[in-house]
């Protein structure tokens, strides 16, 4: 009996030793937007207060551009270039050695619980959760662990998402954000910690306003309390959509309040390490899904109670960090904390603790398909300097992705450069990109002079580029597969394992061809035409893309060997191919071709050809075949594409 209570005790003693964790994420926010990262506009207290305290990184970028790709990383520590999982809510087949990290805190004795989005772009994700968490819902917390048992919870804060800033209707965001905002600070305990469809209202311990409560002294951001961005007009009607920016920060922010005011009730705060930060980039237009800066960097915020300030990495709090991180970089660093060791998989680097890690001197990220809008960028930085290569160039910036389309800020811009209104800036969005950009992080806030084309830079972007394409290929990036393939792979195999196999998939040679995507000389196009005859399907495939790219320099020679590969057998090269030759009203066939693949037996096939048609301007004999294809029970992704070219026909009103 004696020898089972010292054991008890120990365990006690043990759990009670280990550091609780308390994650707050929040969505699609860009640092441009937060007080304590220089705007001086925002109404971010809370954030700020605990930046103040804690540690502040300057430097933090999600490995992704939109939520689930983002989410993939954050929960497996894995890049989403290596499962296979880029492409937006693609759910396909990961490793069974790759585990949602919070199991092995669980197994190590953490209760461990996610309030209460998932998101986790992989197959099976119902397993997935349940291997996962003790607890994933709208009620999950802290407060169901036995007595000292240690905690590890995340709280995903809805209000400054895409549907909020940009996407949904004004009078949706006047019910769902501005109703919610206190007349003044007696009125903050009145907000719900979650207030949408999908969330239950978790109450505090009781309605005594604390300090974090109170720093909210204001009703709601006006439409002209704020500098407006450089990338888009200054005028009434962009002012109204862009305040809703600051306003569902503002919510957002009191929300993070009410929950940080919960903990400290319960006399958790002394022995709780707070991570708050957000899953990628602003949700508007230019920022989320565009592989920049602007959709990669995150507010990313550090706090550490006294007793653990020593794990700091300068040993203090109340510091600014510019060291590199992405969200690989997150399961090793909680893991770590825990306790619990690190899993030879996670590659990431451990941000807190008594580390002899050396920081990296380049991060790399990736952004691909968000909803309907194909795309693939590789990027990398340094932290000052960001480099990204469009291996899609054709498609611009401001893609047709129906989510975005529906949204009245984009309406607006498209409005304003039919009529002329629009700057130089601001209409690069609508145009094709350029095949590389280089900006400065540190003095071009908003992303809009391209380095890339400035002699002076030459030896930054040379080094930059270099590290991309070396990245690249050491670690099997396995999104250069179109996703066609990937979902294939999925059904019968684990694509992270087919990504190794060098015969099936001779990234080198592919990385080769996919680099003349975007250039125009002669020997160029003489080298992507005899691609199209190499054995490899994957290499045809981006022969096909290259060609597509540069289709209006092809001489009249060149688009006969080129039609003469309309029989390709591999469909992503095929009807690409198809959509180059139609285009150029080359051949016949090409309509036909197409045609043909526009159903939704195939649905990634459909997608391709879709995205291809909403950028030409030929498009009614295809106005049947994408009627019916929008009828059927095609997948999200390609009905939403279906929806845009509708919508471009007049056949469909996206501001209905």
């Amino acid at each position: 009996m004696l020898g089972l209570l010292l054991v008890c005790v120990v365990f006690s003693t043990f759990a009670q030793e280990k550091p609780n964790i308390l994650w707050i994420t929040f969505e699609d926010t860009s640092p441009q937007f937060i007080g304590c990262y220089g705007d001086a506009d925002a109404e971010t207290p809370v954030i700020d207060k605990m930046a103040a305290e804690g540690i502040r990184y300057t430097s933090a970028f999600s490995t992704n551009t939109v939520c689930s790709p983002s989410r993939t990383a954050i929960i497996t520590g894995v890049p989403t270039y290596k499962l296979g999982t880029g492409n937006h809510r693609s759910n396909y087949k990961i490793p069974d050695f790759v585990k949602g990290f919070p199991k092995y805190l669980r197994d190590a004795g953490y209760y461990v619980t996610n309030n209460s989005k998932t998101d986790y772009n992989v197959n099976d994700e119902r397993s997935f959760i349940a291997e996962t968490w003790d607890e994933s819902s709208n009620n999950a917390g802290w407060w169901n662990r036995e007595k000292d048992q240690p905690f590890f919870s995340v709280f995903n804060i809805p209000d400054s998402h895409q549907s909020r800033t940009m996407s949904m209707s004004y009078e949706w965001y006047e019910k769902n954000v501005l109703a919610y905002l206190p007349k003044g600070s007696d009125d903050v305990n009145s907000v719900p910690y979650f207030q949408s469809a999908s969330s239950q209202v978790i109450d505090a311990a009781n309605d005594d306003p604390l300090e974090f409560n109170e720093l909210h002294e204001k009703h709601w951001i006006a439409d002209t309390a704020f500098s407006m961005p450089s990338i888009y007009r200054d005028s009434p009607e962009m002012r109204r959509q862009m305040a809703r920016v600051y306003n569902s920060l503002k919510l957002t922010d009191i929300k993070i309040g009410k929950l940080l005011t919960r903990l400290k009730q319960e006399g958790l705060m002394e022995n709780t390490i707070v991570f708050i930060f957000a899953d990628h980039g602003e949700g508007m237009p230019r920022m989320k899904t565009n592989g920049i800066g602007l959709g990669y960097r995150v507010p990313f915020i550090v706090w550490l109670p006294e007793r653990y300030k020593h794990l700091a990495p300068e040993g203090k709090t109340g510091v600014v960090s510019d060291r590199l991180l992405t969200f690989e970089d997150l399961a090793p660093t909680v893991l770590d904390l825990a306790g619990v060791t690190v899993p030879e998989y996670l590659e990431g680097k451990k941000l807190l603790g008594n580390t002899d890690e050396e920081w990296p001197e380049y991060v790399y990220l990736a952004s691909d398909r968000a909803d309907n809008g194909l795309d693939l960028v590789r990027s990398v930085t340094d932290g000052r300097y960001m480099y990204s290569r469009n291996f899609m160039p054709f498609f611009p910036e401001l893609k047709h992705i129906n989510y975005i389309n529906i949204g009245e800020i984009t309406q607006q811009m498209r409005e304003d450069l039919k009529n002329g209104k629009l700057n130089a800036v601001q209409s690069e969005v609508f145009a094709s990109r350029p095949v590389e950009v280089l900006y400065d992080l540190k003095n071009d806030k908003w992303e809009t002079n391209n380095l890339a084309t400035s002699p002076e830079y030459d030896q930054v972007l040379s080094r930059m580029r270099d590290s991309l394409f070396k990245h690249i290929v050491s670690s099997r990036d396995i999104m250069f597969m179109p996703e066609y393939e990937i979902a294939q792979l999925s059904q019968t195999d684990v694509p992270y394992d087919q990504r190794m196999n060098i015969d099936f998939f001779p990234l080198r040679e592919i990385l080769n061809t996919a680099k003349l995507v975007g250039q125009t000389d002669d020997q160029s196009i003489s080298n992507l035409l005899n691609d199209l005859e190499h054995p490899n399907k994957f290499v045809r495939y981006w022969a096909a893309l290259g060609l597509y790219n540069s289709s209006e320099v092809l001489k009249q020679k060149q688009i006969k060997k080129i039609s003469a590969h309309l029989g390709e057998n591999y469909l992503p090269a095929k009807v690409t191919l198809a959509m180059l030759l139609y285009n150029l009203k080359e051949d016949e066939k090409s309509l036909e071709v197409l045609k043909h693949h526009i159903n939704a037996e195939e649905p990634n096939i459909a997608l391709m050809i879709v995205n291809y048609l909403l950028y030409t301007n030929e498009r009614t004999p295809f106005i049947e075949a994408v009627t019916e294809l929008n009828a059927s029970d095609a997948p999200y992704k390609v009905k939403a594409a279906c929806l845009d070219f509708l919508n471009l026909e007049g056949l469909t009103n996206n501001t209905e």
